[in-house]
């Protein structure tokens, strides 16, 4: 029995597709077709029922699944115990992020990644939605905030940094005090998300939190096209330390609110890796959060017991 074809009935009723299956894998909705019809031959019935509107596993496809999905995984987990004894990552890694982290942190990476894994495939898969893990077959993902409370593994990157900033030019003309309520006064750029761009937060050791409403015209997505905005001057911004350190280096931004911790909505929150979990962890998996510990400063204290 190919092993492949109870792969992809696998993935097809998870995903109630064939053509998201054939679209993740790259291949043609045809061949997995092919693959399910091949499958009903051997088993000697039908797994699916399908209308020009609907596609459903039948009783027996239920039960079939119900008893193959465990056993897919004990494979596929075995393959890659054997690929790791060459001691060298193989096949796909597939790392999902959003944007701007990709852009700024992960793309940099690339290019040591392939110098040390040549045999490694890398396929980012970068969005500002938080992608499914298990229906995208992913293998990392970096999430921001709270810890996640999905059953998988989650390990902290780096507690997370907002700060405070404005260009020089911004800075010399508007009044802009040590009181962070002076904001409530400013152009502010907002990220377009329903809690995160009506009011910023402000706290000091022992003080009482400061909740400053904030206003202004232009709502943004994305954290590389809000940082280069506030560059061009066009409002005071509040972004995570890791999209700003290079514009505060070289001065093409200055923090405001030194002596305070500012956050969009929540304090204590942080950069994760999250991955599924699983007893094994694949050496590509190690291999590449090594790689944030080693290369991203920021991330340094990553522990991979």
């Amino acid at each position: 029995m190919d092993l492949n074809n109870i792969q992809l009935f696998v993935e097809v009723v998870k995903r109630n597709s064939f053509a998201e299956v054939a679209r993740m894998r790259n291949i043609d909705p045809s061949s997995v077709s092919r693959s399910i019809r091949k499958l009903e031959t051997t088993l000697g019935f039908r797994l699916f029922q399908r209308t020009t509107r609907k596609l459903s596993p039948t009783e027996a496809g239920k039960s079939y699944f119900r008893q193959v999905e465990g056993l897919v995984d004990t494979f596929i987990q075995a393959g890659e115990r054997a690929l790791d004894l060459s001691n060298q990552p193989i096949g796909t890694l597939r790392v999902t992020a959003c944007t701007s982290f990709g852009q700024k942190k992960l793309v940099p990476l690339l290019p040591i990644m392939r110098k040390k894994y040549p045999k490694l495939i890398i396929e980012l898969v970068l969005a500002d939605n938080q992608v499914d893990i298990v229906e995208q077959q992913i293998d990392a993902a970096i999430r921001f905030g709270k810890k996640p409370t999905d059953d998988f593994i989650c390990k902290e990157l780096a507690p997370r940094k907002f700060i405070v900033c404005a260009s020089p030019a911004f800075i010399k003309s508007n009044a802009i005090t040590n009181n962070p309520f002076c904001l409530s006064e400013l152009e502010c750029l907002r990220f377009s998300i329903p809690g995160y761009r009506e009011a910023w937060k402000f706290r000091q050791a022992k003080k009482k939190e400061l909740v400053v409403p904030v206003t202004g015209h232009l709502l943004i997505s994305h954290g590389m096209t809000m940082t280069a905005s506030a560059v061009a001057g066009l409002g005071v911004a509040l972004l995570p330390d890791w999209l700003c350190r290079d514009e505060l280096n070289d001065g093409s931004l200055v923090e405001l609110f030194s002596d305070y911790e500012c956050a969009a909505a929540d304090f204590d929150t942080s950069a994760w890796v999250v991955y599924s979990s699983r007893d094994y962890m694949p050496l590509k998996l190690s291999a590449f959060i090594d790689c944030l510990k080693n290369e991203i400063p920021e991330f340094a204290g990553i522990k991979l017991e």
